[in-house]
């Protein structure tokens, strides 16, 4: 898995944003930019999220939880996981189900399809 600081530090390269300017962003300097990406120290939740924002992914892909960079960033798609957690308990798990099916049958097809 990929550290918080080698993340920051591939984002930051591709979306061509110098350390320099990182760290005016953040209200701090480029030595903590580089310990941030040397994984020689850890940000804060708050500047965590702000790094987030600034190269245009989420706190969840800086941390690992996921390995794709934009995997929560479609607001239509957090809407519907929104509208799908404030259900029931049970209607929710007929949705999960039934949306299981779903993606296997898609898959299915797939796999045929190559």
């Amino acid at each position: 898995m990929t550290s918080f600081g080698k993340k920051v530090s591939e984002l930051r390269k591709e979306r061509k944003v110098s350390q320099a300017d990182l760290a005016k962003s953040l209200n701090t300097s480029t030595s903590v930019i580089g310990r941030y990406e040397r994984d020689e120290m850890t940000p804060s939740i708050a500047v965590a999220k702000n790094i987030a924002e600034i190269l245009d992914t989420t706190v969840g892909y800086l941390l690992g939880e996921t390995e794709d960079s934009q995997l929560f960033k479609d607001p239509s798609m957090l809407q519907r996981l929104k509208e799908l957690n404030d259900l029931p308990e049970a209607d929710k798990q007929h949705i999960i189900y039934t949306l299981d099916g779903l993606l296997q049958n898609v898959k299915a097809k797939q796999a045929f399809a190559q």
